[in-house]
């Protein structure tokens, strides 16, 4: 079934159903039950359509159509290579159904290098972006905050962290509504000079901006809110994401063990049942969907490669969100 134009005010995802280490059953079925619940959005599955139908429980709804795709990438090959010789590869498919003006956006569980290497093949960098980024908001003790690049591309230089801040303070700015976001970098020390060449690089470069900087951010200081956009190097921003969600994880599963010695842990746990829920919530990093590919021309959402329907769901209604808040018109419009 081929994608067609949506009606005025509709926005479409294409969900690239082969890409995540529990695709395709996990991601269709995340895919349908999200679409169900939301029939103002079409959801566009893509991939083999022999292997997609069987998990769609019940009648597919009106709002989910399938395009076909024969290949896909797997997380053991090399990301740009694949993405070059399969050109049928479901997350090609995806990038081409947005740069043909069929899809409003991607969502794709899969191997986050063909992700990245896919978007910049098919839908181009925005001018004045030489390296896109993953953006993702971070739970601190003040509120959310831009955390970025987790993961895009790797050995960045002192300019392309200038870039990311631009583009962090522009997401945080016009998408998350914060007044005149402050920026820092995430160093070894809070010291100006200190850290890598490329920190001290782009020390100068976000100095001479009009960006609000306010130096730079140690690992201890994430948790309380350093400043509204953090900006590192996409190997540090990785292992800092991960850190964070296994560290919750750690926490929670602790508390549990506790809460099981007898004979006050489950007297204990009826009383604080309330907080612990909240605060389980706050850190449910499931909840933020995945991370928007800052500095392409179109709306690419990236999730965990290990998400199940749950995640899934949220990350197609991250990526409906953000196709409608048009975030990379935004960007251009701001670089310009």
């Amino acid at each position: 079934m081929r994608a067609g134009n949506a009606a005025p005010g509709r926005v479409r995802v294409a969900v690239d159903a082969m890409g995540g280490d529990h695709a395709p059953e996990e991601v269709v079925a995340g895919s349908v039950d999200w679409a169900r619940l939301h029939p103002d959005t079409d959801v566009i599955l893509v991939g083999d359509e022999a292997r997609i139908t069987p998990f769609i429980a019940g009648e597919r709804p009106a709002n989910v159509s399938i395009v076909q795709a024969s290949q896909s990438v797997s997380m053991d090959e090399h990301p740009a290579a694949a993405v070059r010789s399969k050109r049928d590869a479901s997350i090609n498919v995806c990038m081409r159904l947005v740069k043909n003006g069929q899809a409003d956006a991607v969502v794709t569980a899969g191997h986050t290098g063909a992700g990245v290497a896919s978007a910049i093949l098919f839908l181009g960098r925005l001018k004045g972006v030489d390296r896109p980024a993953l953006a993702v908001q971070l739970v601190t003790d003040k509120g959310p905050m831009v955390l970025l690049d987790i993961g895009a591309t790797t050995d960045s230089s002192g300019v392309n962290l200038y870039q990311y801040a631009h583009m962090g303070t522009i997401l945080a700015g016009q998408v998350f509504g914060v007044p005149d976001p402050s920026v820092a970098l995430l160093s070894i020390g809070e010291e100006g000079g200190k850290g890598e060449q490329r920190v001290q690089d782009a020390t100068e470069l976000i100095k001479a901006s009009s960006l609000r900087f306010v130096g730079n951010a140690e690992g201890k200081d994430l948790p309380h809110h350093p400043a509204d956009v953090v900006v590192c190097d996409a190997s540090v921003g990785n292992v800092t994401i991960k850190f964070f969600e296994g560290l919750s994880s750690f926490i929670f599963d602790q508390l549990r063990t506790e809460f099981k010695r007898w004979p006050l842990g489950p007297l204990g746990y009826l009383f604080m049942r309330p907080g612990i829920g909240r605060i389980r919530k706050r850190f449910d990093y499931e909840r933020l969907g995945g991370a928007p590919l800052l500095g392409v021309k179109g709306t690419v959402l990236i999730t965990h490669g290990r998400a199940r329907r749950r995640m899934i769901g949220f990350a197609v209604e991250v990526g409906a969100a953000a196709a409608r808040a048009k975030i990379p018109e935004r960007i251009a419009d701001a670089l310009a």
